[in-house]
């Protein structure tokens, strides 16, 4: 298939009405129209007003949610928002169908520029690790720090339990494997996708396994779920291609950014090995493995990934700017509350001596 087919689109009678996007308490969802995109946003309110920003992207096959467990543990440090990329979770198709590495990093881009919220704190797991590598590397105006989890940068050797997942991207495979597993049911397509990105499924919630599959209905409702999974492998695979400066390796080396590494021993999609070829490839990088987690370490061990941003933070200055900010604050409201003070003596004092 083409870029320029037209989607595949599954028979009607597989199709009943798309369901409503879970927002968890704390949370808001709004649509953002931008040139040749329409993005949805998820966030939260932050703990206090002049916070930095932060923007959290997801990975293949998921959404904004899977940001949900993080999000609220750095809201202290961070104004945190998560992007749905185009055709995942509640964002529609991007109007020219183009689903690469590039064009995803495009609208993250546009998303950001439109906002003014630059330079923000950029997070990425798996093919959200390559957009938001290539977004460090070509608009490095734009971040403050880079969060790779699992991030799907090229190898030469790639896992054989990764293979099914890569096969997505050969033409005709998507509409193949729609037929072939049109039987299984939500609950065996959840259980199957958590058997490759946990490392080890037994920490999932019943609430959270019965909320994936919810969101796993919603998405098999929807005309294009197999078109942009398919293609967004696609791109995955061509993006391992490329070579010279457009090659993501290459760009790695050119983020200028504090980036902080996390692999995950049990990464059935992302080879454990390639870690230490990470940590030598970004300039300023922070390498955090954790032996049993799987693809998704920041759902895994949320807390986990969340102190080695603290961490991070701390490290490239970023905590202790926020500390002297808060001080001037506290200083700055001291004194306002002194000239207070003085206003009132003075005014008691003149009432006492008859105005």
């Amino acid at each position: 298939m083409s870029s320029t087919e037209l989607p595949f689109v599954p028979p009607a009678n597989v199709l009943p009405k798309v369901g409503t996007v879970r927002v968890a308490e704390g949370e808001r969802l709004r649509s953002v129209e931008l040139p040749g995109v329409t993005l949805t946003v998820r966030s939260r309110p932050p703990a206090r007003e002049g916070l930095p920003p932060a923007l959290y992207v997801h990975g293949l096959g998921g959404s904004s949610q899977n940001w949900s467990a993080l999000m609220p543990l750095l809201e202290d440090v961070v104004d945190p928002e998560a992007l749905d990329l185009p055709g995942f979770g509640d964002s529609p198709p991007p109007d020219d169908g183009d689903y690469s590495v590039t064009g995803h990093a495009r609208a993250v881009i546009r998303y950001l520029d439109a906002s003014g919220r630059g330079p923000v704190h950029l997070f990425g797991n798996s093919l959200g690790g390559a957009i938001t590598t290539r977004v460090a590397a070509v608009r490095p105006d734009l971040v403050r720090t880079l969060t790779l989890v699992s991030p799907a940068l090229p190898e030469i050797r790639v896992q054989r339990s990764a293979v099914p997942t890569g096969l997505l991207a050969v033409p005709g495979i998507a509409p193949l494997f729609t037929r072939l597993t049109r039987e299984w049911t939500a609950e065996q397509r959840v259980r199957g996708v958590m058997a490759l990105c946990y490392g080890d499924p037994g920490r999932v919630t019943p609430e959270g396994f019965r909320n994936a599959v919810q969101e796993m209905e919603r998405r098999l409702r929807l005309p294009y779920f197999w078109d942009a999974m398919a293609r967004s492998a696609r791109g995955i695979v061509n993006a391992y291609t490329l070579g010279g400066q457009h090659g993501l390796w290459r760009q790695a080396e050119r983020v200028l950014a504090p980036t902080l590494l996390v692999y995950g021993g049990r990464d059935q999609l992302v080879g454990f090995r390639m870690a230490q070829k990470a940590a030598r490839a970004f300039r300023d990088s922070r390498l955090v493995t954790l032996p049993d987690a799987g693809h998704v370490a920041m759902m895994e061990y949320p807390e986990t990934v969340a102190m080695a941003f603290r961490e991070l933070l701390d490290d490239s200055g970023e905590l202790g700017t926020q500390r002297a900010r808060r001080a001037r604050g506290a200083a700055d409201s001291g004194d306002s509350r002194a000239r207070a003070d003085d206003a009132v003596d003075r005014d008691t004092t003149d009432e006492s001596m008859g105005g």
